[in-house]
């Protein structure tokens, strides 16, 4: 006995739309906001010393934990190091966004097993109001005078820096 294709194709696209259903539901279920829940958690972070292009920063990962809606700024604040204002870098919350990943500008005056501490505020795009915010600290194990005075490469190739004989630390 033979099937006619026509009778295969409907079960098959029936079975497709049950499939799709059953996932939007675990996918709402899965997003039901806990009031309880912080919106976001620290996942890692911490300074990164690239000698290549002398330049030190750092960042920082969090991870969402509850639904964080679309639109939402994400304003993050940096401890500057050298002792002058906090640097400010901002994001905006997609829709599938599972993590943000933030970076602070290049920064001078590192200083080893000292805290620098960063802030991160979800803010209303509508009326600018603080949704939550959440302080995390960083510590280098080094101080930024490990760095060379001028980069050792140039380019986007890392050719050597025709200059590298004066770019040793002292």
């Amino acid at each position: 006995m033979t099937i006619p294709s026509r009778i295969l194709w409907g079960s098959m696209l029936a079975g497709i739309a049950g499939l799709v259903a059953f996932m939007a539901v675990l996918s709402a279920l899965r997003e039901a906001d806990d009031p309880d829940q912080p919106y976001v958690e620290f996942a890692g972070g911490g300074f990164v010393f690239n000698y290549n292009v002398a330049v030190a920063y750092y960042g920082f990962v969090v991870r969402v934990v509850r639904r964080v809606p679309p639109g939402t700024i994400l304003e993050a604040e940096f401890e500057d190091p050298a002792g002058g204002p906090p640097y400010i870098v901002r994001g905006v919350a997609g829709v599938y966004a599972r993590q943000f990943r933030f970076e602070s500008p290049p920064v001078k005056g590192v200083k080893a097993n000292s805290d620098y501490r960063v802030e991160l505020r979800l803010i209303d795009p509508e009326d600018g109001r603080l949704i939550a915010a959440y302080n995390h600290s960083f510590r280098s194990e080094l101080d930024q005078d490990v760095l060379p005075t001028a980069p050792t490469t140039i380019g986007p190739g890392y050719r050597p820096n025709p200059d590298s004989s004066l770019t040793a630390p002292p």
